[in-house]
């Protein structure tokens, strides 16, 4: 029995090392966004600062996991037993929960879902030692609750607070600087950057460095007594070194934005992601004291040993530094999880990943009327010097960034800021929240939120919100059922669910890997909105379309196929496999729609005149296509579903080659949409009008057929004459679509010796 639970806990260790890759790649995005979405530095610079900074916060931290040692739960009323339940129970509801909000690109807080499966899982064992055991015990005696609702607390504090004083700051930055910032910087430069640096360093003092293991407690006194004198020394410092930078042709802006990256990296290390090493080392200290003081007996021997401090070996720290580091640079989630954040924080517009709700547009529609409201009321002079401050045509960001250096740097300094403050106050702000809703306070009161992404944007900011109350829901609940399930079945179930958890971790990154290979042309879109030569990007634009275009008519083909064969054959399942994809591809369209004209307000205004109209028109023939799939589906399904009369012979031999020369017709097209050429293409434009005739002769015979009352199999003769003249518009969609390519590449040398 003591080796099985020595196994245990070395299974716990393994499970904590997932825990740890999968905790870092998703708040990665607490202190690499600003640097990375303001183009501060090179990708693999921020991740080296960022590095450096998370394992120096990891080496150094305290180590101390007292929330998994008696935070939420009293260890002196919990056999040792219990304990290995709870801890196993964490671990593994921990990793499976953090990995689908990597995948999803969500980012959450790995703090609340800690604190959230130890209360589940603690909550369910005291359950079954109250249902089992004749002592009086209460759940208010087994169970330390404040930690928790200190946590559902600091949510609600973290949100509200963080994104007002977001948005209020960076509306007085923007009104001192301006999107035009690099003109207006001379000495103001040296006041921000050492105010922005201080707060930093107020930051890196109160959340960070004040509570590493090496700082006695003289130290920590002297840092309590002498916080305004330090600040104030430091401000002074701060601004003079800045200014001097400024004089050096440094760019202080950058200097302030990795300063704070690291000092963000550096304390989430060392208070936040050091939190999972803890379960496993609670675990292990648990194990420790039972083998000495057990006396062979797990499920009587309690644990009163764990309120007492821990004193971690510093060999763990530096191997949690480790994983970390190694997490942070190669995990792709991590990059996926920081895309959500960056999206919606976007200067420039980009891919919205978010689709609209309801209580989105209500709050748009509602901030229009009050935007009107306060036009009416405010003096035109006033209104007049807002507007110029913040005209975003002359932002002044980096090549490629999503929003400039003033943002990023105000990013920075306000979390630490009030992350320090909460702290100073004993109130528990997430740094997770803290650092989500002040982006998106200052991308508000940048103007990022136009009217044509500001709806896409607010559910992508409620999604997130409303993911952070999920994860309390689901970590507790979770927690709860795997520990129950290992309560009763044993080390045999704690072995298989922790083997499960491996595979379901293992499974997540093949299909997200997969995922990533089936993204249409995302870094030709990036590529596009990051360039600044117009005649380049409409070249980019060009081919952009052409690709997602021949995507759609690959779509076209195979599905027509499977319906069609799908409604020969009677069976029902490809019906609904397509009815699906069907869907889901119109929603696919809609979204491409928006980014290419999101391109195309990026071109020259001249050429964007010129071939909007073709642009729309194409985009408007694919959607045409789509619905006429969709409207084949929907009949056929509906005939195939009912096991009505299946569809004659007869009609099956004068389809086909209809149906033949329809597949074809899409295939070249496919070739088509790339090259351009012309006379291809005014080809390809006839052989659709011959189609659409043979199906007019086709469906003319079918009526000549009817009159002569042949209504034997007249309700499949009413599906079949759907699909052809469903076929029929197809036909007519793709025409158009024709004509609009070779307007849109009319200019192309491939397009001027097509045409030749």
């Amino acid at each position: 029995m003591d080796i099985l639970f020595l196994g245990i806990i070395i299974f716990l260790f393994v499970l904590a090392v997932f825990d740890l890759s999968v905790g870092v790649s998703n708040d990665a995005v607490n202190f690499l966004n600003s640097a990375i979405g303001a183009k501060a530095a090179k990708f693999k610079t921020i991740i080296i600062i960022a590095s450096v900074g998370v394992f120096a916060g990891a080496a150094m931290s305290n180590g101390m996991m007292d929330i998994a040692r008696h935070g939420i739960f009293r260890p002196e009323h919990f056999s040792f037993y219990d304990l290995i339940c709870i801890f196993m129970a964490v671990i593994v509801t921990d990793i499976i929960l953090l990995d689908i909000f990597n995948s999803l690109g969500m980012p959450t807080s790995t703090t609340v879902s800690m604190v959230f499966e130890l209360l589940g899982a603690a909550f369910v064992i005291a359950l079954i030692k109250m249902w089992g055991d004749d002592s009086a015990l209460s759940l208010m005696d087994l169970l330390n609750t404040e930690k928790a609702l200190s946590v559902i607390l600091g949510i609600f504090l973290s949100v509200a607070i963080a994104f007002v004083f977001g948005t209020i700051v960076q509306f007085i930055t923007r009104a001192i600087f301006s999107f035009e910032y690099k003109s207006r910087l001379k000495w103001k430069i040296g006041i921000y950057g050492g105010l922005a640096t201080t707060a930093i360093i107020y930051f890196m003092l109160l959340k960070g460095v004040k509570d590493m293991s090496w700082m006695t407690p003289e130290a920590r006194q002297y840092i309590n007594d002498h916080t305004a004198a330090i600040l104030g020394c430091s401000f002074v410092a701060c601004t003079l070194i800045m200014q001097l930078l400024h004089a050096l042709k440094v760019n202080v802006l950058k200097v302030v934005v990795l300063i704070g990256t690291f000092s963000l990296a550096m304390a989430f290390a060392g208070n936040d992601l050091v939190n999972f090493i803890g379960v496993p080392l609670s675990g292990f200290a648990s194990y420790q004291d039972y083998m000495a003081n057990g006396s062979g007996n797990p499920y009587d021997y309690t644990m009163g040993a764990l309120n007492g401090p821990a004193d971690t070996p510093l060999y763990f720290l530096i191997g949690a530094g480790v994983i970390m580091v190694v997490a942070l640079a190669t995990s792709k989630k991590a990059q996926n999880v920081s895309k959500t954040e960056i999206g919606l924080g976007s200067q420039n517009g980009g891919d919205e990943m978010f689709g609209s709700s309801r209580i989105a547009r209500r709050i748009v529609r509602t901030s229009i009327s009050i935007h009107s409201w306060a036009q009416r009321h405010i003096p035109r002079k006033v209104r007049m010097w807002i507007d110029r401050r913040f005209d975003t045509t002359r932002t002044q960001a980096e090549q490629g960034a999503s929003f400039d250096l003033i943002r990023g740097s105000v990013n920075l300094m306000l979390a630490g800021m009030l992350i320090a403050a909460g702290t100073s106050m004993k109130l528990p702000l997430s740094t997770t929240f803290v650092t989500f809703m002040v982006a998106m306070g200052t991308s508000l009161s940048d103007r990022a939120w136009s009217r044509e992404s500001a709806v896409f944007r607010i559910t992508g900011v409620i999604s997130v919100i409303g993911g952070w109350f999920i994860t309390a829901a689901v970590a507790f609940i979770g927690a709860a059922i795997i520990a129950a399930l290992m309560h009763w079945g044993g080390a045999p179930v704690m072995i298989l669910v922790a083997v499960v958890d491996i595979a379901l971790i293992i499974r997540s990154n093949l299909r997200f890997k997969a995922k990533k290979q089936e993204d249409r042309g995302d870094a030709m879109f990036q590529a596009i909105l990051s360039s600044d030569d117009k005649e380049q990007t409409w070249d980019l634009l060009k081919i952009y379309i052409a690709t997602q275009q021949k995507h759609f008519l690959q779509f076209a083909s195979t599905t027509y196929t499977d319906i069609t064969d799908a409604f020969i054959r009677d069976d029902v399942k490809p019906l609904g496999r397509a009815d699906r994809a069907l869907y889901k591809e119109k929603e696919l369209l809609k979204n491409e729609r928006r980014k290419e004209t999101l391109c195309l307000r990026r071109v020259d205004a001249d050429t964007a005149i010129e071939k909007s109209a073709w642009f729309h028109l194409a985009n408007n023939s694919c959607m045409s296509m789509n619905y006429n799939l969709r409207r084949i589906t929907e009949v056929c399904k509906e005939h195939v579903e009912n096991n009505f009369r299946p569809l004659p012979e007869s009609y099956r031999e004068t389809f086909l080659p209809i149906r033949d020369s329809i597949i074809n017709a899409l295939a070249q097209a496919q070739i088509l949409v790339e090259n351009g050429d012309v006379k291809a293409i005014i080809s390809l434009r006839k052989e659709c009008d011959l189609i659409k005739d043979t199906i007019s002769r086709e469906c003319h015979g079918i009526y000549d057929h009817l009159r002569n009352g042949a209504t034997g199999n007249l309700t499949v003769a009413y599906v079949y004459l759907n699909t052809l003249q469903e076929s029929q518009e197809m036909m007519s969609g793709l025409r158009k679509l024709l004509r609009a390519t070779s307007k849109l590449r009319s200019n192309d040398p491939v397009a001027r010796v097509g045409a030749a």
